[in-house]
């Protein structure tokens, strides 16, 4: 078991939250549930992707923040396109690939190539993938390369 693991504390609908990022990720599941009163299912376990993340209906008190997000690598444009905008549903699209789901968490869906070339030795083309990073909302992989090349 690690040691540290992500816990998302909703308001309420951790149980359809589950179910949703379940629907969503292609290997993910419920790993286990958390029997409220009369029936009702108040939190659990989830796995995406081989990470394992806890939930619970914690009440009204609790809120997320962009400050914690869940950063995905996502490795093709397909890839992105489907789990930003599924994300996105019911929430809201945000800068630099980072979207609020429905339930307020936070998501950067993210692909490698951006980090690898954000931190080129060549610092003019980091900077140039990085100014064309700050344009958009979801990633676009082969704009991030026409501004690596100059173009």
């Amino acid at each position: 078991m690690k040691k540290v693991r992500p816990f998302l504390m909703f308001n309420e609908g951790a149980a359809e939250a589950m179910e949703y990022y379940t629907s969503i990720f292609k290997n993910s599941r419920i790993v286990s549930t958390i029997p409220g009163p009369n029936g009702t299912i108040v939190g659990g376990e989830l796995e995406i992707e081989g990470e394992r993340i806890l939930t619970y209906d914690g009440g009204s008190h609790f809120n997320f923040c962009p400050g914690i997000s869940l950063f995905v690598n996502a490795e093709t444009q397909e890839e992105i396109d489907h789990l930003y905008d599924s994300l996105a549903e019911g929430g809201e699209k945000q800068p630099c690939s980072w979207v609020v789901d429905k339930y307020g968490v936070c998501w950067q869906i993210v692909p490698p190539i951006l980090m690898e070339l954000i931190q080129d030795e060549d610092r003019d083309k980091a900077q140039r993938v990085t100014n064309a990073m700050l344009k958009m909302y979801k990633i676009d992989i082969q704009a991030l390369k026409d501004a690596a090349a100059g173009e």
